[in-house]
């Protein structure tokens, strides 16, 4: 991926407008039965974001007691939101991930015995990804969820998603970072939560050298590829001087940067997942297929989600100089939009990991898939209990309110 190749204003995709509409999905279900299932799926949903959320509030005093509980109280809700997440996809909308990566990530992905992905990765690291559809960050928190760090991610996104009811609060529990898109207002509460990410303590999340484990999540193209953030990007990268990717938007450098010079020395990499989603033809946006309604209402998963994983080690980025890491960052997402663009000529990612994957179990095709270099499995949680941590704390409330006022 090295060489990369040249590009033009005339090699970017065509406009949504000239897509070919024989390739528009058909609906899986009727109209009763997307009400069906939306009532069911939003019943769930909103009905343990209500229960995580008032867990929170329980524990929210010992912010006061020992931040040290405090933030692990809170790394314990977060854990509760990344079982929901899978669940509700393994319930609503059953989808294939295929997963792989390059020789960087070799013997740090593995299959278990029964048929689902296990990730190795570091327990503190930075990780990019592209945004071609709004479900993106769920995808990559199910990844988390691989690695029993479905507790520890923090993710980057705009601000208006904090005032979204009982999801926001849930974020601001959770010490996401709300970016208003204007550095000077950005910077300071960036600062403010990386200083907290990268503080040495004792506590009972405290991992090597005393730093808790994070998986910071950033999208530097900032939203996700549509029409209209496509013209933003191309007038950007006009003005700039930068020719247009094919199936990305072009990215901006200033918040990662920053992110990881004020996390040098707590962290050693930083991992990229290109994902790709099947279904739609090449030069048509993604975003027009999946959508929370298509996906879940409609129950209209991507026939399967593609991740091609590598790592970059953090002593290779140059970070003394801003133009240069823009430079770093920019080859960086012309290789990504050259490993869409082979995605969408066959498939399929190419892989470096035939014969390295260790294999549990699974599946014949699972294993013989292995041997190949992908691993193809599903998003579903490993039990069906962990189900029950959703409602360990309320339901202990409860009790305790039941007994006091009884007696």
């Amino acid at each position: 991926m090295s060489n990369l190749r040249q590009r033009t204003q005339g090699s970017t995709a065509q406009p949504p407008s000239t897509r070919d509409k024989g390739h528009e999905p058909r609906l899986k279900h009727g109209i009763l039965m997307q009400i069906l299932r939306f009532l069911l799926l939003a019943t769930w949903f909103n009905g343990c974001c209500v229960i995580i959320v008032a867990t929170q509030l329980v524990g929210a005093p010992l912010y006061f007691i020992s931040k040290n509980y405090y933030y692990a109280y809170m790394a314990m809700t977060k854990q509760c939101f990344g079982i929901l997440i899978t669940t509700i996809t393994q319930w609503g909308a059953p989808t294939l991930v295929r997963v792989s990566g390059d020789e960087s990530v070799k013997g740090q992905l593995s299959l278990t015995s029964d048929g689902r992905l296990r990730t190795m990765f570091p327990d503190r690291l930075v990780f990019m990804a592209n945004h071609l559809v709004y479900t993106d960050w769920a995808y990559l928190w199910w990844v988390t969820y691989t690695a029993g760090m479905h507790g520890h991610i923090y993710i980057i996104l705009k601000e208006s998603l904090k005032y979204i009811p009982l999801l926001g609060q849930g974020m601001l529990f959770y010490g996401f970072i709300f970016m208003a898109r204007k550095w000077e207002r950005d910077q300071p509460r960036l600062q403010h939560r990386l200083e907290k990410l990268k503080s040495r303590h004792s506590g009972p999340l405290s991992g090597k050298n005393s730093l808790d484990p994070m998986w910071l999540l950033i999208f530097p193209e900032g939203t996700n590829l549509s029409a209209n953030t496509r013209k933003v990007s191309d007038r950007y990268g006009e003005k700039v001087g930068i020719p247009p990717n094919r199936h990305l938007l072009l990215p901006r450098s200033t918040g990662l940067f920053f992110c990881l010079q004020q996390l040098k020395g707590t962290i050693d990499y930083v991992y990229d997942c290109t994902i790709g989603y099947e279904g739609p033809p090449k030069g048509v946006y993604p975003d027009r297929y999946f959508t929370l309604r298509s996906t879940y209402a409609q129950g209209r998963p991507p026939k399967s989600v593609n991740m091609y994983w590598r790592r970059f080690a953090l002593s290779d980025i140059p970070l003394e100089n801003k133009e240069e890491f823009e430079q770093w960052l920019l080859a960086r997402w012309r290789e990504k939009d050259d490993l869409l663009e082979e995605f969408y000529d066959t498939g399929r990612f190419p892989t470096s990991l035939a014969s390295s994957i260790n294999v549990e179990g699974g599946s014949e095709d699972q294993k013989q898939e292995a041997a190949n270099g992908y691993i193809e499995t599903t998003i579903r949680l490993g039990h069906w209990t962990e189900i029950g941590q959703l409602f360990i704390v309320v339901t202990a409330v409860g009790m305790l309110l039941r007994l006091v006022l009884c007696s």
